[in-house]
This record gives structure tokens, C-alpha cells and sequence, in this order.
């Protein structure tokens, strides 16, 4: 199982290098994506739960409540919004706009906030 201090190690490399904006802004989202994926494995982690793949975040999220309380679905439905919705924008194509980049760094804002409540 990941630990909690690999996962935040993780969380904080990938941050860095996502906000270097001498980077395109396709390989700044998915380095964002990794960032608040860690993030979230680092509170998971913390309550002894090992999410292992990025798919699996509901799932695990909701039958560990433990870890984020009330704010359980405020955070799968931001990071669900972040991977299906937004990444595959930057990764696959070119369909993405400023607005979409604007939003990733709410969202990612949104969870980093709450998840640092919990570490």
C-alpha cells in the first residue's frame, strides 16, 4: 500500500512541475490530474485505504465516507468532472479553451483544499 508521506511527496512533485508555465498546457493538465490524484491517495491513505487506480475514486470514496465526510461526493463529482470531462480535451485532442484550463485550476483548488483539511 502507498504511504501517506510517498503520496504527498507525489502530490507536491507533480504540483511543481504543473505549474510551470513554460509547459504546454496539455502536459500542465495531466500533471495537474496526477497532483490532486496523489493528493486524494494521500487521505486515503491516511485512513489505511489504498485507491491503487484513478477509475476507482467513487467507489472507494463512498464506501469510506471516513475520509472526507461530508464533503465525500464534492470530491469524486470535481475529480470525475477533472478526468472525464476536461483531461481528455487536452490528451486526445485539441478541443479545449482557456475556460476549460480556468476551471481544471478551480476544481483542483477545490479538492486541494479539502484534502488538506484531512492531512
Amino acid at each position: 500500500m502507498g504511504s501517506l508521506k510517498n503520496h504527498k511527496q507525489l502530490y507536491q512533485n507533480f504540483k511543481k512541475d504543473a505549474e510551470n508555465k513554460e509547459l504546454s498546457k496539455q502536459s500542465r493538465v495531466e500533471l495537474y490530474f496526477l497532483s490532486i490524484y496523489h493528493l486524494i491517495e494521500a487521505c486515503a491513505a491516511k485512513f489505511e485505504v489504498h485507491i491503487n487506480k484513478h477509475q476507482k475514486i467513487r467507489n472507494l470514496l463512498e464506501l469510506n465516507e471516513k475520509i472526507f465526510e461530508h464533503e465525500t461526493e464534492t470530491v469524486w463529482r470535481a475529480f470525475q468532472t477533472i478526468e472525464t470531462r476536461i483531461r481528455p480535451k487536452f490528451s486526445y485532442g485539441f478541443s479545449w479553451s482557456e475556460d476549460d484550463f480556468k476551471e481544471l485550476i478551480t476544481l483542483y483548488k477545490k479538492i486541494e483544499n479539502i484534502c488538506l483539511k484531512v492531512i
